[in-house]
C-alpha cells in the first residue's frame, strides 16, 4: 500500500508532462518545452541517490519502518504542493522553479521509499518465495500509472479542455496528501523484521557507519546493481513515465487514447511481474536477467516501431509486447538488488546502487528518448538506445562475474 501511494505521487508527473509543458514552460516551440519538463522529471532522479544515502543509513541504524513513514509523508506534501502551485502565466519564472523544489523533495523521499519497502518485504518473505513477494511489492509501482491515468483520463472527458487546463489537472495531484496519510495508517500496523533486530541487537555498543562500511565491503557488489538495475530503470520508465507523451507527439494519437493504452500496459506488467518472481524462484535470479536482457535487445526496436505506428491497436500491441521481457528481466533483478546484501548494511548499499541506476538510466529516459526523435526524426529511435543497453547488460552478465543470489542467507 505504501509503495502504491508513494509511486502514485512521483509518476503524475511524467502522466501529466504535456499538460504541465504548457502551464509551467510556454514557449514558441513545443519540443523545447517538453525537453524541459523531462529535464524537471529528470530533477527529481538526480536527487534520488541522496535520498538513498539518508534514507539507507538511517534505516540501517534506527529501522525501516520509522525511514518509511517519513519517506511516504514527504511525498504526499510535495505531490500536493504541485497541484496548488500557481503556473507560469500567473507569477512567471517563480513557477517552473516551485515545480522544481517540489521534485527534489519527491526525489529525494522515494530514494528512500523505493529500496526502504523491498528491504522491509525482502526481510519478512520465506527464503524460498523472495522473488514471490518481492516482485508484488514491486508491481505496486506500476498499478499508480494506471490509477492516476484513469483518473486523468476521466477528467479530461468529462470537462472541457479549458476547464481540464485550467484546474482539472490539479486534482490527481491534491488527492496526494490524504491518499498519503491512508498509507501512513497502513504502515503503522507492521513490525520491524526478526533479522533486522537481531543485526541491530548483535551490534549494539558497536560504532556503526553504514555508509562507510556499505562501499568498504561492497563496492563491486553495488557496482554490478548499478548496472543490472540501470536496464530495468530505462525500460520502467520509458514505459511509466515517457509512453503516454511519446504516443501522443510521435505517434499522433490523443491524449484519451495515450493513456488508455498505457493503462492497459501497466496492468500487464503488474499481473506479470509477480510471475516473473515465481519463475525467478524457481530457476534462479541469473537464467530471469539472462533471458530478459536478450528479449529487450531482440524486441525493443520493434516495440518502439509499433508504438509509434499511428494506429491505436499496433500501439498498443507494442507496449504490451514491451512489458513481457521486461517481467521477465524483473523476475531476477528485483530480487537480486537486496538479495546481494547482507541485513547490517542491505539498505544503504542497495539504496546507493538502485538510485544510482535510476538516477543515471531512468530518469534521464524520457529526455533521452524526446531528444533522440528531436535530433533524428527517426520515431522509433528511442528503441535503438534500450536495445543498445540491453546488448550492454547482456554481455556483462555473461561474461562477468555477477553472482546467483537465490536461498542466501544473511
Amino acid at each position: 500500500m505504501g509503495q502504491f501511494v508513494e509511486f502514485y505521487d512521483f509518476t503524475l508527473y511524467g502522466l501529466s508532462a504535456v499538460t504541465l509543458s504548457k502551464l509551467f514552460f510556454p514557449g514558441e516551440s513545443a519540443l523545447a518545452g517538453l525537453l524541459v519538463t523531462f529535464a524537471t522529471y529528470g530533477v527529481a532522479f538526480a536527487v534520488r541517490p541522496l535520498g538513498g544515502l539518508f534514507f539507507g543509513a538511517l534505516g540501517d541504524r534506527v529501522g525501516r519502518r520509522k525511514v518509511l513513514y517519513v519517506t511516504l509523508l514527504s511525498i504526499g506534501i510535495a505531490t500536493a504542493a504541485i497541484g496548488v502551485l500557481p503556473t507560469h502565466a500567473s507569477i512567471g519564472g517563480l513557477a517552473p522553479c516551485l515545480l522544481v523544489l517540489c521534485r527534489l523533495v519527491q526525489g529525494f523521499s522515494a530514494g528512500g521509499e523505493s529500496v526502504g519497502a523491498p528491504t522491509f518485504v525482502f526481510e519478512h518473505a520465506p527464503v524460498h518465495r523472495r522473488g514471490f513477494w518481492l516482485n508484488i511489492t514491486l508491481a505496486a509501482t506500476a498499478l499508480p500509472s494506471v490509477v492516476a491515468g484513469t483518473l486523468i483520463l476521466v477528467l479530461s472527458k468529462s470537462m472541457s479542455d479549458d476547464a481540464f487546463m485550467s484546474w482539472g489537472w490539479r486534482i490527481p495531484f491534491v488527492l496526494a496528501l490524504p491518499a498519503a496519510f491512508f498509507g501512513l495508517w497502513i504502515r503503522m500496523r507492521t513490525e520491524e523484521s526478526e533479522v533486522f533486530q537481531q543485526a541491530r541487537a548483535e551490534t549494539t555498543g558497536r560504532k556503526r557507519g553504514p555508509i562507510r562500511q556499505a562501499f568498504r565491503e561492497n563496492k563491486i557488489r553495488m557496482l554490478q546493481v548499478v548496472f543490472v538495475l540501470g536496464l530495468t530503470a530505462m525500460g520502467f520508465y520509458s514505459l511509466a513515465g515517457y509512453f503516454v507523451t511519446y504516443v501522443q507527439t510521435t505517434g499522433g494519437l490523443s491524449r484519451e487514447q495515450s493513456l488508455l493504452l498505457n493503462a492497459a500496459a501497466m496492468t500487464a506488467y503488474t499481473v506479470l511481474l509477480p510471475i516473473g518472481g515465481i519463475i525467478g524462484d524457481r530457476v534462479g535470479r541469473k537464467p530471469m536477467l539472462i533471458a530478459g536482457s536478450a528479449a529487450l535487445a531482440v524486441l525493443s526496436i520493434p516495440c518502439f516501431m509499433l508504438v509509434t505506428s499511428g494506429s491505436f491497436l499496433l500501439a498498443g500491441l507494442g507496449q504490451l509486447l514491451f512489458v513481457v521481457p521486461l517481467c521477465i528481466y524483473g523476475g531476477g533483478c528485483y530480487a537480486f538488488f537486496v538479495e546481494i546484501f547482507t541485513t547490517e548494511t542491505r539498505f544503504t548499499s542497495a539504496a546507493i546502487s538502485y538510485n544510482t541506476a535510476y538516477a543515471a538510466f531512468g530518469g534521464t529516459a524520457p529526455l533521452v528518448g524526446t531528444a533522440l526523435v528531436g535530433a533524428t526524426g527517426v520515431a522509433a529511435s528511442p528503441g535503438y538506445y534500450l536495445a543498445g543497453a540491453a546488448v550492454i547488460v547482456l554481455l556483462l552478465l555473461t561474461l562477468t562475474r555477477v553472482p546467483e543470489t537465490r536461498g542466501r542467507i544473511g
